[in-house]
């Protein structure tokens, strides 16, 4: 059968099912502390482990202490803190460490990304969504970030709520709490949500050197045009065959709540003629898809600029680009494992 192309598709979620899908994604279901490397150059990574493994073995505790107490007291000593949050550069094991606490923790327990907690709320409503996560004795939340002043207000209403009830909280990020949104929009005017968020968390510093690069080359070449299709007409229906212009044009208008579910079943993604993606809005789309591609381990093959080239200079200087080096350093990582893709494996 011949590949499919990603701009056919035009997924719709049932709300149930993203409560339901709120696990680590397939790349982290077998990770567990023990299966983590810290480096040995690095020693907040070891000491990052035991903290965690420490707030683990909190998690069957009483619910921590309110944040109005904490208001009226001071900062509350770790211990007490509602959670945990690991602050660091991409391609150190955040997400392995926050996945693992995830396994560690008594049912029920939640683990999804910012943008999929945000979306939860969007389908659910307000308060249907602290009802669906109020539960919980752990929410875990991978690549926290405020891009706007709406998510501000949303997350630090729904994670006060959260905290009241009991839940306990883990984050990761490249932006520590207290200063999420600088560069995005005028901070400064919503102070009072950001401290409250940076107060439910004890910050956990993750050093070191983004792993899926350690030694490695740059990108590796794209392959020709010809190149591309061929394969994917190899590895047929559980392929995709996309123009990128057209794929990012057709994310546009699909809801990155949907990006998951529509990498469906697909083992290979392939694009022909990438290139330079020079709007915002766009960019933070592909952003998205990155995460969601690399979540699913699915190898990219692709012709046209190398993925280390697709944001522009303005952007890797500007307030999105810790999300773009993010992006930049999974989709190599995802051409690394498509170039050694063999058609056959994938059909067996």
């Amino acid at each position: 059968m011949s590949p499919t192309r990603l701009v056919d598709r035009h997924p719709h979620v049932a709300p149930d099912r993203l409560v339901a899908e709120l696990v680590p994604p397939p790349r982290f279901a077998p990770v567990r502390f023990e299966t983590y490397q810290p480096d040995p150059a690095q020693p907040t990574q070891g000491a990052a482990v035991a903290a965690l493994q420490a707030f683990s073995a909190r998690l069957g505790d009483g619910p921590p202490s309110s944040r109005r107490s904490w208001l009226r007291r001071g900062p509350a000593p770790p211990e007490s803190r509602a959670g945990v949050y690991l602050d660091g550069g991409f391609g150190v094991g955040k997400t392995h460490l926050l996945a693992s606490l995830w396994h560690t923790a008594p049912e029920p327990r939640a683990f999804g990304t910012f943008v999929e907690l945000t979306n939860l709320v969007g389908a659910l409503g307000f308060a249907a969504a602290v009802d669906a996560l109020a539960g919980h004795r752990l929410v875990a939340i991978d690549e926290f970030e405020l891009d706007d002043p709406g998510d501000t207000v949303l997350v630090s209403t729904l994670l006060d709520n959260l905290v009241g009830k009991g839940v306990r909280l883990a984050a990761s990020s490249n932006t520590l709490p207290g200063a999420l949104g600088e560069g995005r929009f005028a901070a400064q005017d919503f102070l009072r949500e950001i401290q409250g968020l940076a107060a439910h968390f004890d910050v956990l510093r993750v050093d070191g050197e983004d792993y899926r690069h350690r030694g490695l080359p740059d990108a590796p070449p794209p392959l020709s045009t010809d190149g591309v299709r061929e394969h994917a007409g190899r590895v047929g229906a559980a392929a995709t065959l996309d123009d990128f212009a057209e794929l990012v044009a057709h994310l546009s208008r699909v809801h990155p709540s949907r990006y998951g579910p529509l990498l469906d079943g697909v083992q290979a993604v392939h694009l022909t003629d990438v290139d330079v993606v020079d709007d915002q809005a766009s960019a933070l789309r592909l952003v998205v898809l990155a995460d969601r591609l690399y979540d699913r381990d699915i190898p990219v093959l692709a012709s046209g600029v190398p993925f280390d080239q697709v944001f522009t200079a303005d952007m890797l200087r500007g307030g999105y680009r810790k999300k773009y080096y993010r992006a930049i350093s999974r989709l190599v990582a995802l051409a690394r494992e498509g170039e050694g893709l063999d058609p056959l494996e994938i059909q067996r």
